[in-house]
C-alpha cells in the first residue's frame, strides 16, 4: 500500500519525458516469446505491469533468453492482468495447449473476452473452460476470416500473436486501429511476419513457419501525455512534454482547443499551458482515432475547473465513474443521465448484455468548482492519476490511499515527475 499526501495550489512549471506506453510495452514483451532467438526490447517504462509480465514469463519458465517450458499461467500471476490471453499464441506455438486463467485488472467494466475467444475458435482452437480457467489446444492453427463484433484492442493483438503462424491466410475485420497495435504490428513485421493493414480496420496475416529475435524501441504513452497536458491545464502552469506525438492525440488536442487551453508543437515534443480559465467542452469516449477512454477521467478532472457546463459520454465501458463519486467527496458538482439512443449496438463499444438497467453512460459537469482536499482510495490507474490531478488543483491537503499500488502499474514513477515540476506531494510506503 502506497498512501499520497497531495498539497494543492501550485502552478506545475516545467519538461517532462514520456516514458515507452504501458499498452505498447508489456505486449511486446510478450510478442517477442514468438521469436526463436532472442529479442532486445528498448524503451519500457519501469512499471509494474511490465513486471508482471517478467514474472509470468518466468512462470514459464522462461526469461528474455530462454525458450518457454510450462504451458500453464499461475493463477495469482495471470489473474492479475488483462494480458493473460495474449499468452496464447507463444504457448501454443511451443506446445500446442495453454492454460491461462480469467483475465484481471482495473475494475473499470465487465472487460469480456468474448471477441478473443470466438476468434481463437475460428482460427481452430478448441477451448474448454472450468473453475476460472481456460484450456486452450491447437496443433495448428488455419487461416480464416473473422470479423470482430466491436472493437477490441487485446482480442486484436491476441488473433494477431496466433494468426502470425497459422497455416494460410487470415482477415481481421473490424480490428483494432490504435497505435499500440500498429506498434506490435511493427514488431512482428521485423521478427518475419507477414502483416498489412489494407485500410483502417482490416488487416491481413499470411502465416509463417517461425520468427526471429529483433531490437524493437516501444513507442511512447500517449495516456502520460494528456495526463501531464492536464496537469498542465489545472494548476494554470506550463509543462513541456517531450515525446508527446501530436498523430497520436489528435481528437485530444482538437478538444484542448475547443477548451480554450494552449499547446504548441516543437521539435521533439509538445507545450501546454493556460492562461485563462477553460470552458466547458463536450467530449464522448470512442475506439482510435476519437476521444480515448482512458483520457476520459482525467478530462472530467479538468472539466470541475472549467467555466460552465460540460458533458461526457462514456460508449466504451458500460460502468467507468469511479472517479466521480471522489470527485464529488472533493467538491465537484455533477448530473448523470443517459442519452436517448436510437441505435445502442452501433453506438456502445461494450456488450449491452453486460449492461445494467442502473447504469449510467453520461454526466454532466457544473463548474467551476471549488475543490477541497480529503482522503480517496483508489482501485485503478487512471482513477489514481485523476485524483492525484485533482489533489493539485484542489484547495488544502488531498490523501490519496492506492491499496494496491495501482497508479505504478501505469505510470513510470508519476510521482517523482510531477515533484520535478513543483508538485508538492508526500508519500508514504
Amino acid at each position: 500500500m502506497t498512501k499520497y499526501i497531495i498539497t494543492g495550489g501550485v502552478p506545475l512549471i516545467g519538461t517532462v519525458e514520456l516514458a515507452g506506453a504501458k499498452n505498447a510495452g508489456f505486449k511486446a514483451l510478450i510478442a517477442s516469446l514468438l521469436g526463436e532467438t532472442p529479442s532486445i526490447i528498448e524503451g519500457l517504462g519501469q512499471i509494474s505491469e511490465i513486471e508482471l509480465a517478467k514474472n509470468t514469463v518466468a512462470a514459464l519458465g522462461g526469461d528474455c533468453q530462454q525458450k518457454l517450458k510450462n504451458f500453464e499461467i499461475p493463477r495469482e500471476i495471470g489473474g492479475k492482468s488483462r494480458s493473460s490471453t495474449m499468452y496464447v499464441g507463444p504457448l501454443l506455438k511451443k506446445f500446442g495447449k495453454a492454460v491461462l486463467p480469467v483475465p484481471g485488472g482495473d475494475k473499470i467494466g465487465a472487460r469480456p473476452i468474448d471477441r478473443h475467444l470466438q476468434g481463437l475458435e475460428a482460427l481452430g482452437a478448441k477451448i474448454k473452460f472450468d473453475n476460472n480457467t481456460f484450456f486452450v489446444e491447437a496443433k495448428q492453427l488455419i487461416g480464416t476470416k473473422y470479423r470482430f463484433r466491436k472493437n477490441t484492442c487485446t482480442g486484436t493483438e491476441t488473433l494477431l500473436m496466433c494468426a502470425v503462424f497459422a497455416k494460410g491466410e487470415t482477415v481481421l475485420e473490424n480490428a483494432a486501429a490504435e497505435p499500440e497495435i500498429d506498434d506490435l504490428i511493427t514488431l512482428l513485421n521485423a521478427m518475419g511476419a507477414k502483416i498489412m493493414r489494407t485500410d483502417a480496420r482490416t488487416i491481413k496475416i499470411q502465416g509463417v513457419p517461425n520468427l526471429h529475435g529483433v531490437n524493437h524501441t516501444v513507442m511512447k504513452d500517449r495516456i502520460e501525455a494528456a495526463t501531464f497536458a492536464c496537469a498542465a491545464f489545472a494548476t494554470g502552469g506550463e509543462i513541456f512534454v517531450k515525446g508527446a506525438d501530436p498523430s497520436v492525440l489528435t481528437t485530444f488536442l482538437e478538444k484542448i482547443n475547443e477548451a480554450g487551453g494552449r499547446w504548441e508543437k516543437e521539435s521533439d515534443g509538445i507545450k501546454f499551458w493556460a492562461k485563462n480559465p477553460l470552458t466547458a467542452t463536450d467530449v464522448t469516449t470512442a475506439p482510435y482515432p476519437q476521444f480515448m477512454t482512458d483520457w476520459q477521467p482525467m478530462w472530467t478532472a479538468l472539466m470541475t475547473q472549467a467555466d460552465g457546463e460540460s458533458t461526457i459520454h462514456e460508449t466504451v465501458y458500460e460502468n467507468r465513474w469511479g472517479h466521480i463519486e471522489d470527485l464529488k467527496k472533493m467538491g465537484g458538482k455533477f448530473e448523470f443521465y443517459n442519452p436517448k439512443i436510437s441505435n445502442p449496438e452501433e453506438v456502445y463499444n461494450f456488450n449491452l448484455e453486460d449492461d445494467n438497467p442502473v447504469n449510467f453512460h453520461a454526466v454532466k459537469i457544473f463548474g467551476p468548482s471549488r475543490l477541497t482536499g480529503c482522503e480517496i482510495e483508489i482501485n485503478d490507474i487512471r482513477r489514481g492519476a485523476t485524483i492525484i490531478l485533482a489533489g493539485l488543483a484542489a484547495q488544502g491537503k488531498t490523501t490519496i490511499i492506492d491499496s494496491n499500488d495501482q497508479i505504478k502499474r501505469g505510470y513510470e514513477d508519476l510521482v517523482g515527475r510531477l515533484k520535478k515540476l513543483g508538485a508538492q506531494i508526500d508519500v508514504i510506503i
